[in-house]
């Protein structure tokens, strides 16, 4: 798992500085004010021969000592992208992006320490947990992320009346409806809130997950699909697929091993009879 998720991410790196290097629009939209053009290209060295390159290596070599450097790396250059920020009031996009791979590296060193099983089961206690993750998340995924994509790119507008703003804004009732349906059941049935830091004591099988095993995943990338529509966004579009494939290929498989050491062979059987993705309806048959 770790090995696809370095790979991933010098691939994305790499990926990052060609469109830096091809797109006047893309380059200016990570810039600081204030800030020369030639500062920010005194990154591409270290940014390559530090991060990409050695995420590279420990793709194929198991070096702790790797995963450290780059995790170092990442909060430097987290911390010297919040200190422009302060400077120059500009510049969040990169600084989003930076305290991001901060947070994905330091999850790469410390998996285990993310899933932590809840340690009240008063329903109304997880209830109001859930409740405040809720707010928190859509908060900064929903509005946060891409109010700074489209003020990046200059296409911060109100959206216009189309197929597009329809379609996507029956999606995003449809997902968050999803979403909230699901929260329930895991609290209800789980004793637990959707948050790994505070997840579930009990399989939860009813609900949404009697069809599907990862119905919060899918209401929140639908909802980021569903954004990308309503403004016609394609930075909100790359967000939202960027951040599907790194949570199918990176964070799922280490949450499914959490869960199946955890729950045993009852969520081995489950896991095997529902999909991740597709819905499952012939568990209603039984």
């Amino acid at each position: 798992m770790k090995e696809t998720a370095y790979l991933l991410q010098a691939t994305l790196i790499a990926a990052w500085w060609i469109g830096l290097t091809c797109s006047s629009r893309f380059f200016d939209a990570f810039q600081f004010s204030g800030i020369s053009s030639i500062a920010f290209w005194s990154f591409f060295g270290p940014d390559v021969l530090v991060i990409a390159a050695l995420s590279l290596v420990r793709a194929y070599r198991e070096y702790r000592t790797l995963e450290l450097i780059v995790l170092g790396a990442f909060a430097y250059a987290a911390l010297y992208c919040c200190n422009a920020v302060a400077l120059t009031n500009s510049g969040y996009l990169p600084t989003g992006l930076m305290v991001l791979g901060l947070l994905y590296n330091t999850f790469l060193c410390f998996p285990n320490a993310a899933f932590r099983v809840s340690s009240s089961k008063h329903t109304t206690t997880n209830a109001l947990k859930t409740l405040i993750q809720i707010v928190c998340v859509w908060t900064l995924a929903l509005v946060a992320v891409p109010y700074v994509l489209l003020d990046a790119f200059d296409a911060l507008r109100f959206p216009t009346v189309s197929i597009g703003s329809v379609v996507g804004t029956g999606l995003f009732l449809a997902c968050s409806l999803l979403g909230l349906s699901s929260s329930f059941f895991i609290v209800r049935d789980g004793k637990g809130t959707p948050l790994p830091l505070d997840q579930t004591n009990s399989l939860v099988m009813s609900g949404p997950y009697r069809y599907v095993c990862n119905p919060m995943a899918i209401a929140g990338i639908g909802q980021c699909i569903s954004i990308a529509l309503i403004f016609q966004s394609f930075p909100i579009l790359t967000y939202s697929l960027i951040g599907a494939f790194f949570w199918h290929c990176v964070v799922r498989p280490i949450e499914e091993r959490d869960l199946a050491e955890r729950l045993g062979d009852a969520y081995t059987e489950y896991r095997r009879e529902v999909s991740c993705w597709i819905p499952t309806f012939k568990r209603n048959a039984t």
